[in-house]
């Protein structure tokens, strides 16, 4: 399980599912989470962190969608708060403009309200904050 941990940041949600899928009884699965919290292979604020920063450079999600896939894998809003705090603001508006004049330009849509229905869409789904989309919005179309 060192191994398992070292080789990518986990959460507690992953650890103990797989601790879990190897028919693990209940009271060695704690053993186990105790020694890897206790010799830092687990770290949920530093999961946390890397999970922010990678979805955000990478996949180009926002802040909403970022949140509720930690949410989901139990992640305290402590180290939410503290994930989200990796992003840069500036490269947060820079990364939206970029996106959103990116997936315009593919949109064929000749009707504006489809047009712009459609890239409202695309960054919702992302988990764009609504009224940055709206902005955006606005200031392209």
């Amino acid at each position: 399980m060192e191994s398992y941990c070292a080789y990518q940041e986990r959460c507690h949600k992953e650890v103990v599912e797989k601790l879990k899928g190897m028919r693990m009884i209940p009271e060695a699965i704690d053993e186990i989470m105790g020694h890897l919290i206790q010799e830092n292979y687990l770290n949920e604020e530093r999961f946390a962190k890397s999970f922010a920063r990678g979805k955000f450079s990478i996949k180009k999600w926002g802040k909403k969608r970022i949140i509720n896939e930690l949410k989901q894998r139990h992640i305290s809003q402590f180290n939410i708060k503290s994930g989200l705090q990796e992003i840069d603001e500036e490269a947060y508006h820079s990364t939206l403009h970029d996106l959103a004049e990116k997936r315009l330009s593919q949109i064929q849509e000749p009707n504006v309200q489809k047009r712009k229905k459609k890239l409202a869409d695309y960054l919702l789904y992302r988990g764009w904050e609504s009224n940055l989309v709206y902005e955006k919005l606005k200031e392209l179309i």
